[in-house]
C-alpha cells in the first residue's frame, strides 16, 4: 500500500470513528426520550417520530460500523 491510500485511509477511519460515535449518540438521547414520553398522550406522535428516527439511527450505525471495520482491516 502506497503512502497515499494510508492517508485516505487514516481519514476515513478517523470519520467513520467519529460517525459511528455520532450515532450511538444520537440513539442514546432518543432511547431516552422515547422512555421518558412513556404513556403520555400528548406527546405520541413525537414519541413516533422519535422511534422512528431511532430506527433509522441504528440501522444507519450497523452500516458505518460494516464500512469501518473494512476500512480497519485494510489498514492492519
Amino acid at each position: 500500500m502506497n503512502t497515499y491510500h494510508h492517508e485516505i485511509l487514516t481519514s476515513a477511519l478517523d470519520a467513520r470513528i467519529k460517525e459511528v460515535t455520532e450515532y450511538q449518540v444520537n440513539i442514546t438521547n432518543f432511547s431516552l426520550a422515547i422512555e421518558r414520553i412513556g404513556d403520555d398522550p400528548e406527546l405520541q406522535e413525537f414519541k413516533s417520530n422519535l422511534e422512528a428516527l431511532l430506527a433509522s439511527s441504528t440501522l444507519e450505525q450497523r452500516k458505518a460500523q460494516i464500512m469501518l471495520d473494512v476500512i480497519k482491516s485494510q489498514l492492519e
